[in-house]
């Protein structure tokens, strides 16, 4: 959450952070600011709201070819422009940003600061008075910046600018995202390389408890103790073209009709020339001595677990708990004698996944991380990483990322089989092949999509989703979808689940929407339909070629059953979708939310 951008070099630094945090602002858009050094100080624009109400604000004329600027996601204090980043030290010589929580920032406050008058609500400005503090008792700006950090307990990345000092950014980072770039004659930083492609496409990764001293010819990375690491840079392969919406209104609109893309490029990237899987051998012998595969995720991708999990137990017979991050990091079970943990999460930052990876890796346990972001902190600490191969996901709710993991968990469960000779009576990429053409036979039915949303969702409060066995891992993640960007009350149950309580909800036009794509749960779940019609619900069935009865609304064509996940969340994302837009709402930044769930 939050995103944070810095440049310095030879070019005027507003138009440049501006760009920057517009790429960012899927991380939140609470509030924004920039900070611009020149010769005669530092000028500091912040704003409650999006960054398009933050350039209003800033004058054509602004100077300063060194700056750090800021998109804010509420964690500590209200939305506002006194609590919005970046925040400045009494004396107006330290300027910073700061994503992340600390933990122990009331504590410093008391010890250090009581004869400070804080400005804002926020942990992020004791960061910067710490600073003015510790430099005004003589220590140079280096070394003020790693004592501060060094007492900072919990999440951050920061870039600090000095006004004595206009050629440098400051920056640490501790289990926050952050980036440093070089480009020609300038060099940035950011939480997403997409925020800087317009500068470059070369970048360092920064580990935890390290500063990085940003020059326009120099990036110098350091220890907190002030050693000095030297690493390589890397080039990202994301085109800036794939973050731009082109002919879409919406990123969501046009991250849902990529997904027949990305389950093809995920076929060519995972099959070899003879058409077999392709796997990294040490995986594939992970997966296989495990005794029990414990899935960690949040939030969409616990639902692509969820899924996983069906796959993994009745396509390569291995027994799978799926697991809540955030629950199993301060309630974890007791575990298997070998387990193998399977984290996933699309931007590999998610702070609860991360706090179960550090703690299972203290146990000695073995970790794989299935992630869209190769070069992510989970992709970095796991033992293995396997690619979703997605994209960049800019809108708020996922969708292509969220097919994507459940595509290569398909493939992990296939694999998994053929190595330990288990017979099946599918061909994993063959579906996924078909899956794809499915998914783009449903993507050309928005019209159909719309009209339900028209006459589903026009006005209801709540609405109910149904299915049994995979259909039911499926509704909850369309619930979802529904609630997150339409704020319509919306849940997934369990169709046999409705007469235990929930049935009691259900009152004259309420929608339901079934999905239907199992043939053994065909009537089970019917039945359930005409339960909350006799109730006066207003009913929508999902349905297959193979499943399909007289009236129902959407007819998906035909896959193998256990693959049908990828292709029935379809028409529940679009409808979410259609909702969302005839009721106003922002879809792509859905209110209270950010893309990347970087603080617990």
């Amino acid at each position: 959450m939050c995103g944070i951008v810095g440049y310095i070099g030879n070019e005027t630094a507003k138009d440049i952070l501006i760009k920057g945090l517009h790429k960012l602002e899927y991380r939140g858009y609470d509030s924004a600011g920039i900070a611009l050094v020149h010769e005669n100080g530092t000028d500091v624009f912040k704003e409650k709201g999006r960054i398009a109400q933050l350039e209003e604000t800033i004058p054509d004329n602004t100077k300063g070819t060194t700056g750090i600027g800021h998109t804010r996601w509420a964690t500590h204090g209200a939305p506002s422009t006194e609590n919005a980043h970046p925040h400045q030290s009494t004396s107006r010589r330290f300027t910073l940003v700061h994503n992340g929580v600390i933990e122990n920032y009331r504590q410093l406050q008391r010890e250090y600061l009581q004869e400070v008058n804080l400005q804002s609500e926020t942990d992020t400005e004791v960061i910067v008075q710490l600073v003015q503090l510790f430099a005004d008792k003589g220590m140079s700006t280096e070394e003020a910046f790693r004592h501060t950090l060094s007492l900072l307990h919990g999440s951050y990345a920061i870039a600090l600018v000095d006004n004595n000092d206009r050629d440098t950014i400051y920056v640490g980072k501790n289990k926050s995202p952050l980036l440093a770039g070089m480009g020609a004659q300038a060099n940035v930083v950011a939480s997403d390389a997409m925020a800087m492609l317009h500068i470059t496409k070369e970048f360092v990764e920064i580990m935890d408890q390290e500063i990085v001293i940003v020059k326009k010819n120099q990036v110098q990375i350091k220890t907190l103790d002030g050693d000095k690491v030297e690493r390589a840079s890397f080039t990202t392969d994301i085109d800036e073209s794939d973050t731009e919406k082109g002919t879409y209104n919406h990123f969501m609109l046009k991250e849902i009709d990529e997904q027949p893309f990305v389950i093809r490029n995920i076929i060519q990237k995972y099959q070899n020339s003879d058409g077999n899987i392709k796997l990294d051998k040490d995986i594939r012998q992970a997966i296989n001595d495990a005794d029990r595969l414990y899935i960690i995720a949040a939030g969409t991708s616990y639902h692509a677990g969820l899924v996983g999990k069906e796959l993994m137990e009745k396509v390569a017979e291995k027994p799978v708990e799926v697991h809540i991050a955030s629950e199993f990091l301060y309630n974890e079970p007791i575990l298997s004698k070998k387990p193998l943990f399977i984290f996933i999460s699309q931007s590999g930052e998610t702070a609860d996944c991360r706090g179960v990876l550090v703690n299972v890796k203290k146990q000695g346990y073995k970790s794989l991380t299935i992630t869209n972001v190769p070069g992510s902190t989970l992709a970095r600490e796991a033992d293995f990483t396997l690619h979703t191969y997605a994209g960049p996901e800019i809108a708020v709710a996922s969708t292509k990322a969220y097919t994507a993991q459940m595509a290569v968990l398909s493939i992990l469960a296939m694999d998994s089989a053929k190595a330990q000779g288990i017979d099946t009576d599918f061909d994993a990429m063959q579906e996924l092949g078909l899956a794809a053409n499915a998914m783009e036979s449903l993507c050309d039915q928005k019209e159909t999509m719309e009209q339900i949303a028209k006459d589903y969702m026009s006005g209801t409060r709540n609405c109910f989703f149904i299915g049994r066995a995979l259909d039911y891992h499926v509704v909850q993640e369309g619930a979802l979808k529904l609630k997150e960007i339409s704020y319509i009350q919306a849940e997934g149950f369990a169709g046999g689940e409705l007469k235990h309580g929930t049935i009691a909800l259900i009152e004259k036009g309420t929608p339901v929407i079934a999905v239907i794509t199992q043939e053994h749960i065909n009537l089970n779940i019917r039945g359930n339909v005409q339960e909350v019609e006799a109730r006066g619900a207003n009913a929508c069935i999902v349905s297959t070629d193979r499943t399909k009865e007289e009236g129902d609304h959407i007819v998906m064509p035909d896959i193998h059953e256990r693959m049908t996940p990828i292709v029935s969340v379809v028409p529940l994302q679009l409808i979410a979708y259609y909702a969302a837009l005839h009721r106003g709402c922002d879809v792509d930044k859905p209110r209270n939310l950010a893309k990347s769930v970087t603080v617990e």
